[in-house]
């Protein structure tokens, strides 16, 4: 065993090689923002969706056109707004008045990079038309259903502050992306390399590096990573405890958590410690790496009581509260 996981350790340190050349690229025009930029490798080598949440101006959405642009893949963005219908998202029929039939007319879903940007801007039923391309990977049209192509990423944007005009996200939406993020401001080092770098004469591009089929054989790499017994109980017991906190030693918490993560937080937060190892170039999975991506997968998964919303509580203060709680293997 030890001999297999030292070869899958070598293996991964020599495919894991671009992923540094990979950031570089994303840094040419993104300042700062590490913690975003390697999130967004860890949704790519997880195969997962993201959820990117931030006030504006903080390079959300050109962080997704830059690591759209570093990929030789497909991408398109939807600008979701209240009109929007999910026709204009996953296509529809045309009728043909020449032969008397319908034909399909595929949507920009039908993509590998899809930007829902401000995704809450649009109502249920266009969110509700995301559900199974993000499960499924397919898209029905009328009689028929389509593959998406692989891979297919959906990287969605949210502002938090401007709730007017907005539709919360359903929860069986948001169990549906792997990770949500919270991009924060920028110190003031960084902005002054924005200000310095994005006011001149040339903006900053970057060259595509990778190809699908790259990302399609790091996937398969990523799966086959070690995760050892203890982590996989740790792992356990994190998302447990959002469901039972009183067996976890944390009775204070069972009031305030209406409804704990699902067995899909589970595997989600196993194959983002993964990736999490792949990007930091090792085939095997540490305690760091499943608490580092802890708080990402379950931010968004554990809904709260009315009691701690009373308390001015948020998801984040209970998911810390766990991962400062329950013990470390």
């Amino acid at each position: 065993m030890a001999q297999d996981i030292r070869a899958l350790n070598e293996t991964v340190r020599t495919e894991s090689l671009f992923t540094e050349e990979l950031l570089g690229e994303l840094g040419k025009v993104i300042v700062g923002q590490r913690y975003l930029m390697e999130r967004l490798l860890v949704g790519l080598f997880a195969d997962g969706h993201l959820l990117l949440e931030g006030v504006p101006g903080l390079a959300k959405t050109l962080a997704v056109h830059t690591l759209s642009s570093s990929i030789e893949a497909k991408f398109q963005r939807v600008q979701f707004t209240p009109d929007l219908l999910p026709a204009d998202l996953v296509g529809t029929l045309v009728f043909n008045p020449r032969t008397g039939d319908f034909s399909p007319r595929k949507g920009p879903i039908f993509t590998n990079l899809l930007l829902a940007d401000e995704i809450n801007r649009a109502p249920a039923k266009v969110q509700s038309a995301l559900l199974e391309a993000m499960q499924e990977r397919q898209v029905t049209i009328g009689d028929t259903t389509y593959p998406l192509e692989d891979p297919f990423l959906v990287l969605a944007t949210q502002n938090p502050i401007e709730q007017e005009g907005t539709y919360p996200l359903p929860e069986a939406q948001l169990d549906r992306f792997l990770l949500k993020l919270r991009v924060t401001y920028p110190n003031r080092e960084e902005e002054k390399e924005i200000l310095e770098r994005m006011s001149g004469a040339v903006i900053p591009k970057v060259r595509a590096i990778v190809t699908p089929r790259k990302i399609q054989d790091v996937r398969k790499l990523v799966k086959d990573i070690y995760m050892d017994e203890k982590l996989k109980g740790y792992i356990l017991d994190l998302v447990l405890a959002t469901r039972e906190p009183a067996k976890a030693g944390l009775k204070d918490l069972a009031p305030l958590i209406a409804f704990g993560a699902s067995p899909r937080a589970t595997l989600a937060l196993a194959a983002s410690s993964k990736a999490l190892a792949f990007i930091s170039r090792r085939g095997y999975v540490t305690p760091e790496d499943v608490k580092n991506i802890a708080l990402d997968v379950l931010r968004h998964r554990v809904i709260l009581t009315y009691e701690a919303e009373a308390e001015n509580l948020t998801t984040e203060d209970v998911v810390k509260r766990i991962l400062d709680s329950v013990e470390v293997p």
